[in-house]
């Protein structure tokens, strides 16, 4: 982040703790990790849910000596861990934020995931997830690119797309004789990018985690689990946001005791708004940890706004 930029949490006086998240392929154990005796986990890497995660980031916490968080914040699928932390361990919350995020994974959210699982699944050198010893190149690279393409479309909003690319071909092509429009360039751009910082196991893995999350679970229903919060709570989604919409963040808030009205981030940027909007999220932080960052603006409302 830039001096220019509004800094939300404050590493001068904060100590910020981000944890890779279990089943990943950035630092923590996942699919391409090896089994002591020198082998690839693979396809024989266990299910996950997000309380299995959030235990993990929890025996770190105890290895780190914090017996309590001044804040967990997270968007998308890190808000559903800091959900989760905030219902499993409410001792240990003092403050919570969601961001862009839910309660349950919903019917459509996980069709959503389900077709880029299929994705991955159906190239053929995906085997079983097995692949990890198969050398260059030879990796279920397709099936995760399309996976990507799938998946980003779904984080950006329909609006921001036709302004920004419209029907324009990508440079001198010819979209009428196998050239590509802009937008399928800019698809075909991020998913180049995650096949060469990724691994497919790891996106299989945190999908079905995702897909897993329901904060009710066993628990008596979303609203007796959401009553066990008592850390001082905001929740707030991005306007423009198709794939977790306003209403999932409308339901946290109502039923958590210390939350309020939900804060609506505005945005163009659908879903990813909430890794964009910068400064909006940092005044997020702000209200919640005591301070104002200057030109941080937050649109506070109880359900989606039009923009005019």
């Amino acid at each position: 982040m830039s001096s220019a930029s509004p800094r939300g949490l404050d590493t001068d006086r904060w100590f910020v703790v981000a944890p890779n998240v279990l089943g990943g392929c950035q630092g923590s154990t996942g699919p391409a990790s090896f089994t002591p005796d020198g082998r690839h986990r693979g396809g024989g890497f266990p299910f996950l849910t997000q309380r299995d995660q959030v235990a993990a980031e929890a025996d770190l916490a105890d290895a780190l000596g914090i017996d309590r968080w001044a804040l967990v914040v997270g968007g998308s699928m890190g808000g559903m861990r800091a959900l989760e932390w905030a219902v499993s361990h409410p001792e240990r919350t003092r403050a919570l934020l969601l961001l862009a995020t839910a309660a349950a994974a919903s019917a459509e959210q996980i069709a959503w995931a389900n077709i880029q699982l299929h994705a991955i699944r159906s190239d053929p050198h995906w085997r079983g997830g097995n692949y990890h010893d198969a050398g260059p190149g030879l990796g279920p690279h397709a099936g995760l690119g399309l996976a990507r393409r799938l998946a980003h479309v779904t984080y950006r909003s329909e609006p921001e797309l036709q302004v920004r690319f419209g029907r324009a071909p990508q440079g001198t092509e010819d979209s009428w004789n196998g050239g590509r429009y802009q937008v399928e360039s800019y698809l075909d751009h991020h998913a180049a990018k995650l096949v060469h910082r990724f691994d497919a196991g790891s996106y299989v893995t945190l999908a079905e985690a995702m897909n897993s999350h329901d904060i009710g679970r066993g628990r008596g229903g979303t609203r007796a689990a959401l009553s066990r919060v008592t850390a001082r709570t905001l929740v707030a989604g991005v306007d423009s946001d198709r794939l977790y919409p306003l209403p999932q963040q409308a339901e946290l808030a109502a039923a958590i005791p210390a939350a309020d009205h939900v804060r609506v981030v505005e945005s163009p940027y659908g879903h990813d708004g909430f890794l964009i909007e910068v400064e909006q999220v940092a005044a997020l932080v702000g209200e919640l940890v005591g301070w104002t960052v200057p030109g941080g603006r937050v649109v506070s409302a109880s359900g989606p706004r039009r923009r005019r």
